[in-house]
């Protein structure tokens, strides 16, 4: 189970539903479930992933518990199309399937293909979903608002207006803050008054 974003995450709304829908599809193929691995905030276009990593690491042992990976989708899986295909042949060769509980597909030459097609698509979704983000938050950005995390030291993040239900922030100075950080800059450039520039012999 998996989701992209730690806003998603955060939100505690698709890791349960997912978790809801494999169980249920699992009880209905009469298997038992062992184990459940969550990667919650965490993309599925690369296998750098804790989670991920241990469960590959587990259905590759000699000791592994399961011979089925059970999935909501392929894209839960991987968002890679080529790379998604080589892990999937390699958990083969172990003894273990990947299947999904929305998108069913087999063994058959036929059944596979589709799950192929599946794979290059969810790649391409996520790619143009990437540069759809980028483009939105680089013109987020250049209208003066700020696109999220931490604020530089010194600021303060506040609303500037609401579009409809989303809300529009930036920043501004922190008055809480900005005098350290003016005397930061004073003693990097003329020091305390007692010797030269800060940091410098």
């Amino acid at each position: 189970m998996r989701v992209s974003t730690g806003r998603q995450a955060a939100g505690d709304v698709s890791i349960p539903s997912q978790r809801d829908l494999t169980q249920r599809y699992c009880e209905g193929q009469g298997w038992l479930v062992v184990d459940e691995f969550v990667e919650p905030g965490a993309s599925a276009t690369d296998d750098r992933r804790r989670v991920f990593q241990r469960m590959l690491e587990e259905a590759c042992s000699p000791e592994r518990r399961f011979d089925v990976i059970c999935v909501h989708s392929f894209s839960r899986f991987y968002r890679n199309g080529a790379e998604m295909e080589l892990t999937i042949r390699k958990l083969r060769k172990h003894g273990v399937e990947v299947v999904s509980t929305t998108q069913p597909t087999g063994t058959d030459p036929s059944q596979e293909l589709m799950r192929q097609i599946i794979g290059v698509f969810d790649e391409y979704t996520s790619r143009e979903n990437g540069k759809n983000v980028s483009r939105a938050m680089r013109e987020s950005a250049k209208q003066g608002f700020w696109n999220g995390a931490t604020p530089p030291l010194g600021y303060r993040i506040v609303e500037a207006e609401r579009r409809g239900t989303k809300i529009k922030k930036k920043l501004e100075i922190d008055p809480a803050k900005a005098e350290l950080v003016r005397q930061m800059f004073d003693l990097y450039l003329h020091g305390d008054g007692s010797s030269g520039p800060l940091g410098v012999k």
